[in-house]
């Protein structure tokens, strides 16, 4: 029997499945794939301390600096990438299809802030990174609605978010901790790869 969490799971990994085939499609250099494997497995790793903390990591800023810096497919592909990583220490199951999503999505904005704000702002980033502890919670109420609620109403939905509120208000100020403590030395290091990577394009 099919049912809406399988529905919406295929629906999400068609749309994992459409990020990555597009980025594919752009020319990518033997250096470009090496900086994503590096950073996404640094941002996967990075949250492996935290995990006695719930919603409390550092990958989020580490994903949404890297979009910022690189564009929104590779930012995306890199917080795709982030969350397996993060998950081969932790636990996979299917939610870690959800948590790729999400976090690929986190990669994206920063590429879209990027390309609205050429010029690094932790006025602008801070902001982000706290409507993304909120926004990342809800992707993945969706799965546990979908999968576990019954019936499937405004109700029991209510219900889900409701019982997450701590930990999306957790996820939203470590966001923004982190990115206040991290942000300028990640940004100053990812430009210097993005720089090298321009070289070698130009090369």
């Amino acid at each position: 029997m099919i049912t809406r969490s399988m529905v919406a799971t295929g629906v999400f990994l068609a749309l994992l499945f459409i990020g990555f085939v597009f980025y594919e499609r752009c020319r990518v250099s033997s250096r470009q794939i090496a900086i994503i494997v590096a950073i996404a497995t640094v941002a996967g790793l990075a949250r492996v301390p935290f995990a006695g903390l719930p919603s409390v990591q550092p990958t989020t800023s580490i994903v949404l600096i890297s979009g910022y810096v690189f564009g929104p497919f590779m930012g995306y592909v890199i917080g795709a990438m982030a969350a397996w990583v993060s998950n081969l220490f932790l636990l996979q199951g299917p939610w870690t299809l959800w948590q790729m999503i999400a976090w690929g999505l986190v990669g994206l904005s920063g590429g879209v802030a990027g390309r609205l704000c050429r010029k690094y702002s932790k006025k602008f980033l801070l902001p982000t990174g706290f409507i993304w502890g909120f926004l990342f919670g809800w992707i993945m109420n969706l799965w546990y609605w979908l999968t576990f609620s019954y019936p499937l109403s405004w109700k029991t939905w209510l219900a889900v978010n409701t019982a997450s509120v701590s930990f999306d208000v957790a996820h939203a100020i470590s966001n923004v901790v982190f990115l206040w403590l991290l942000g300028d030395s990640l940004f100053s290091t990812f430009s210097r790869f993005q720089g090298k990577i321009k070289h070698t394009i130009a090369d």
